[in-house]
């Protein structure tokens, strides 16, 4: 299943359009794409027993009508050098523990759009993420993926001045800028992929490839990411998991390399669609 937010309404997308969740279900679902992560067990339940229906009415989707895919969670968990080739060209040694940093649910975009530049040194780094469905405390990685709504395509787009200013540095700031946490372009459940540990990433700017991985070189996988952090403290329904980025960032070019007006840059996970995005000058 692949749910999205169309105009700030939950839809079901399916080969012929959109269905609205709302009116499908008469109302026993609300139109808030946020929402339905509250009742995720009882939503799956309904859409496997026959849902919509085959008559549901469909919905043209225009692309630059969707929104984030999960608009308002209460909790981003970004993982800092997660692939170790990344971590190599970061000039960093590995983390023993996963490296944790949030990011603002502020910064959250849609799959398509102008994003405006914070200054002269935005990088991008897409990403897998994770979306809970279920509240997480104290989940052993064996029971992780029972915990996942689905996962979407994100990039983790990061101004490395504001980024690593200071000692000790602190990420969260450099990484949440107004449109800096895309996510879309839609949620796809986990039984929609044939192994969700194991997605190839594809990162394009102005066409040329910056960035190639697979999830499978993770040094920590989805599971152990969500039972590390609910090890410290309670994951919520709709919160998002950033797990991290492949090797091919502009700061590890020599010389560094980043983000310009006009720029286009595309992201693309197996299985999970693709973002598009045109980054322009502060105005």
């Amino acid at each position: 299943m692949r749910l999205a937010n169309l105009t700030d309404r939950l839809v079901i997308l399916t080969d012929g359009g959109a269905i609205d969740v709302a009116a499908a279900s008469d109302g026993r679902f609300g139109p808030d794409p946020q929402s339905v992560y509250d009742v995720w067990p009882e939503f799956v339940a309904w859409a496997g027993s026959g849902g919509p229906g085959p008559d549901a009415p469909l919905t043209a989707v225009d692309p630059a009508a969707l929104g984030p895919a999960v608009p308002r969670p209460r909790q981003i968990f970004a993982v800092g050098l997660n692939y170790r080739d990344h971590t190599a060209e970061s000039g960093f040694a590995q983390p023993t523990d996963p490296l944790i940093f949030t990011k603002f649910p502020s910064c959250l975009f849609g799959p398509a759009g102008d994003i405006v530049l914070s200054g002269e040194q935005v990088d991008w780094e897409i990403e897998l993420v994770a979306v809970l469905g279920r509240a997480a405390y104290r989940v052993s990685a064996a029971d992780a993926w029972d915990h996942i709504a689905g996962l979407a395509i994100g990039q983790d787009l990061s101004d490395r001045a504001v980024q690593m200013r200071g000692t000790p540095p602190q990420f969260s700031l450099g990484k949440s800028f107004p449109g800096y946490g895309p996510v879309g372009p839609w949620l796809t459940t986990v039984d929609e992929l044939a192994d969700p540990d194991q997605l190839d990433l594809v990162c394009t700017l102005n066409g040329e490839q910056v960035q190639v991985g697979n999830t499978r070189d993770m040094v920590f996988p989805v599971t152990e990411l969500v039972a590390y952090l609910s090890g410290v403290g309670p994951l919520y329904p709709g919160d998002l998991i950033f797990t991290g980025t492949p090797p091919g960032v502009g700061m590890g070019r020599r010389p560094p390399r980043y983000l310009a007006p006009g720029d286009v840059l595309e992201s693309r996970i197996a299985g999970l669609g693709e973002l598009r995005h045109r980054l322009v000058a502060a105005s």
